[in-house]
């Protein structure tokens, strides 16, 4: 074996390993690093005596490591906030009356396309830096708010700024399937051609984007005008994911699965039939309880279903600014299990190992295995189970991202637009 860069030791793992049960515990364990990557991670007295040689020794003081955790639905990039409609909405407005008085999508549509590249960089920054604060080493962010060809490739620019400006990984996903803006009112098809594939077009040429990703519903789009997505995507080998069954059923979840989708996600209307497809395709189930928690959702979505099927299931912020202002992968976690239903294990393997799968990175991230890059967090708790139940508490030691010390404190910020 190699020789190690850092040998981090005296500490329990939580190596969300699939070929160990559970999360994969391991008392009394190691972790050694060279290169970003892990070399070896497992009980310390395995621990091959090569490895120590010239390592750099870090004493855990017997904390918990797990992978670093992984957001793998976000909106991040976004400008202003509609807190303002927020409070309508608890004085009894309705959806209608709020989108009269200027608010709905069509409010941050307009905050997007006003700003510039800098200025979206600089409003998204303090919400990637409360997830890095809570051991968060990867973020997806998706586009969607500028629904113009110009506009939604500046949100993707943003995104991959952010990811030069912070020691994270970025997975940047194009979603310009997510609301027909105002000028295309009643012409979905018009703005799939004239916008969206365009869009498609020149941020796969620009290297912006990672995956694409659409809105199936009946205020937003068809199965059929997925389809069309989809199959552009599938020219450019870009995988897909897709916001499916929210709202009502429109079979979403099968239908991503038909195309081998990295995820569906929200997935609250979702039957049987979706279920098994996704779990046959291997399409994670990404749940977004803070959307269904804002939004004052009652529908859940059906947990036994993907339990019975075995569909993996994640968990994510889904931060936005409309129906999930959050930025808490740990309010998530616990939101997952009083909201859901979902075990401890569940919920930590949803923001690790199956949020990985949700964003096609399991050979590189999720797990605590040799072979793959050293990210992962220091916890100081007693048991995993504290990250699932605490809320409003960030039990942190340490981020570790490449196998370099990145942890971040969250800064403070925002806007008053």
């Amino acid at each position: 074996m190699a020789k190690g860069d850092r040998i981090w030791s005296n500490a329990r793992l939580a190596t969300l390993d699939p070929a160990l049960p559970g999360l994969g515990i391991v008392d009394d364990a190691a972790i050694a690093v060279r290169g970003g990557r892990i070399l070896f991670a497992g009980p310390a007295a395995d621990l091959p005596a090569a490895a120590l040689s010239g390592a750099e020794a870090i004493d855990c003081g017997g904390r918990w490591i797990t992978p670093g955790l992984i957001d793998c639905h976000t909106h991040l990039v976004h400008a202003g906030n509609r807190a303002r409609e927020f409070e309508m909405r608890l004085a009894g407005a309705s959806y209608e009356e709020v989108a009269r008085a200027g608010g709905g999508i069509v409010s941050s549509v307009a905050k997007v396309r006003a700003a510039d590249e800098a200025g979206l960089v600089g409003e998204s920054l303090p919400r990637l830096d409360a997830l890095l604060a809570e051991g968060v080493t990867t973020v997806e962010i998706k586009s969607g708010y500028g629904l113009t060809v110009s506009d939604e490739l500046k949100i993707l620019r943003a995104a991959r700024r952010l990811g030069d400006m912070r020691d994270i990984a970025i997975a940047a996903t194009y979603l310009g399937a997510h609301a027909t803006p105002a000028e295309y009112k009643d012409r979905n098809g018009d703005f799939l051609r004239e916008v969206v594939l365009p869009g498609l077009e020149a941020a796969h040429a620009q290297g912006l984007v990672d995956a694409v990703d659409g809105f199936c519903e009946g205020i937003a789009f068809s199965p059929d005008d997925m389809r069309l997505v989809f199959d552009a995507a599938k020219k450019h080998a870009l995988p897909v994911k897709l916001h499916a069954d929210q709202l009502s059923n429109l079979h979403g979840a099968a239908l991503a699965a038909s195309y081998g989708a990295l995820s569906a996600d929200h997935l609250e209307y979702t039957d049987d039939e979706g279920a098994a497809a996704m779990a046959k395709a291997g399409t994670v189930a990404v749940l977004l309880p803070g959307a269904f928690y804002f939004i004052r959702e009652t529908r859940k979505p059906p947990v036994e279903l993907f339990r019975k099927h075995g569909t993996p299931v994640a968990l994510a912020t889904d931060c936005n600014p409309g129906t999930s202002p959050l930025t808490s992968l740990l309010l998530t976690m616990n939101m997952g299990a009083t909201l859901f239903a979902l075990t401890v294990e569940e919920c930590i393997a949803g923001v690790t190992r199956e949020a990985a799968r949700a964003l096609g990175r399991m050979d590189e991230i999720g797990t605590l295995e040799a072979g793959k890059q050293a990210d992962f967090a220091v916890w100081d708790i007693a048991e995993p189970a504290e990250l699932v139940y605490r809320i409003g508490f960030n039990p942190l030691h340490a981020r570790i991202r490449a196998g370099r010390d990145a942890t971040i404190r969250p800064s403070i910020g925002g806007n008053h637009a």
